[in-house]
């Protein structure tokens, strides 16, 4: 099958490179995002694979389907960058990734909680600066802090099964509770009340139209003082802004993010020796409690090698078969939202 792959970098080509020789189909890698200018590069290709900050809206799919495209094969566990409403319209299939490495999304969680509440980062700065000093390094610790984890699928589920050696006690939140979760956090049915308790939050929800700005003003009125705030999953799911005015309040005492709201124009590339012009972004980087990660959690070597394979084998699958276990599609979503 032929195959644009957008938005790569070099290891993403490696990867699939090296997964496609026991596959077999014909890649075409472009450094540049699916958007209705680019999609033109996709005229003649059967499927495009994309990523989390490909523009795969009306106006572009209806410009992949006039140039021959079938197939939308995401590379990612989560779809909200794409308009699946259109995609299905138009006669548009669509797989995904659904678990590449929960690992490697948990561990990172666990390494920004680690890194932001023990100062590490700081720390490390300064002794670079032959620093050795240790005013304004203090930490905070895991054990007996109460953690709230948004979101119960396996990334949630590894985040609690990983958080369980440290002491703390756990609790949950999800519409769909896990038998498995269940043995180790309490549930909460209500949001609010869950978060009134948390010394710690973080967050491994889809981004929906029910979850987009999960946290926000109200959310936030609902906090202890000095909550630590973690999101690796999608930057839609803060309300920056509110969150600016709870850093600000000392509502939130610490925030660490891989993610944020409009990172499409900032993530994934080099900037710098440029002037950053998102205001919003740049202010949150003026706080010393906040550490910010260019959406990296994903990024390890098994992570990438699943991804290749679980997206090439999708591609086959639908090759040989017309049908794939992976297919996303809106009446389904539509159903559970």
């Amino acid at each position: 099958m032929k195959v644009a792959v957008f938005a790569t970098k070099g290891y993403d080509k490696a990867s699939f490179e090296k997964m496609n020789e026991q596959f077999g189909h014909e890649l075409s890698f472009y450094e540049s995002k699916l958007t209705p200018k680019t999609a033109v590069l996709a005229a003649g290709y059967e499927a495009v694979c994309v990523f989390v900050n490909d523009q795969l809206n009306r106006e572009t799919i209806t410009r992949l389907v006039a140039g021959g495209t079938r197939i939308i094969a995401t590379r990612t566990a989560g779809y909200n960058q794409i308009d699946l409403q259109a995609a299905e319209e138009m006669g548009l299939t669509v797989v995904r990734v659904p678990a590449y490495s929960p690992n490697a999304i948990s561990e990172f969680t666990i390494g920004l909680i680690l890194t932001l509440g023990r100062q590490i980062h700081r720390a490390y700065n300064r002794v670079r600066d032959n620093n050795f000093e240790l005013d304004g390094l203090q930490g905070i610790e895991i054990h007996n802090k109460t953690i709230g984890v948004f979101g119960t699928g396996r990334i949630g589920l590894t985040v609690l099964q990983n958080l369980s050696g440290f002491g703390a006690k756990l609790l949950a939140y999800d519409p769909y509770h896990n038998a498995e979760a269940a043995k180790l956090a309490t549930y909460f049915d209500d949001p609010l009340e869950m978060v009134s308790h948390c010394d710690i939050i973080t967050l491994h929800l889809p981004l929906t139209p029910q979850t987009h700005h999960l946290i926000n003003a109200n959310t936030i009125a609902h906090l202890k003082d000095g909550v630590f705030i973690v999101n690796t999953s999608r930057g839609g799911l803060l309300d920056t802004q509110a969150v600016i005015d709870g850093l600000k309040s000392g509502k939130i005492g610490y925030l660490a993010i891989d993610v944020y709201e409009i990172e499409g124009d900032l993530f994934f590339q080099d900037l710098s020796n440029e002037v950053v012009q998102d205001d919003t972004f740049s202010r949150l980087q003026t706080f010393p409690n906040v550490l910010v990660t260019g959406h990296q959690a994903f990024l390890t070597d098994r992570a990438l090698r699943n991804i290749a394979e679980t997206t090439l084998q999708n591609l086959t699958q639908l090759e040989e078969t017309g049908e794939c276990d992976n297919v996303v599609r809106f009446e389904a979503i539509r159903g559970n939202n």
